[in-house]
């Protein structure tokens, strides 16, 4: 997703605002969309964490499954 902020302001003129509040406006939504989006990297670390995080589950499943076969015999 691309954020343009100078077609954001121009529509923001239109409507009645004046050019140094579109301008402010469009400074404040490209900052919060900046900070809010996701970068590849960003994926990439929460892909990682969430591959470390299921191996440790799917590795506690199989030892718990383990022992309660040991048990059960």
């Amino acid at each position: 997703m691309v954020f343009n902020s100078l077609n954001y302001a121009k529509r923001l003129e239109e409507a009645g605002f004046t050019r140094n509040q579109a301008e402010a406006q469009a400074n404040i939504m490209t900052e919060i969309v900046d900070e809010k989006m996701a970068t590849k990297r960003d994926l990439r670390e929460l892909e990682l964490r969430l591959t470390i995080r299921f191996g440790s589950m799917l590795a506690a499943a199989v030892a718990l499954l383990a022992a309660l076969i040991t048990l059960v015999k």
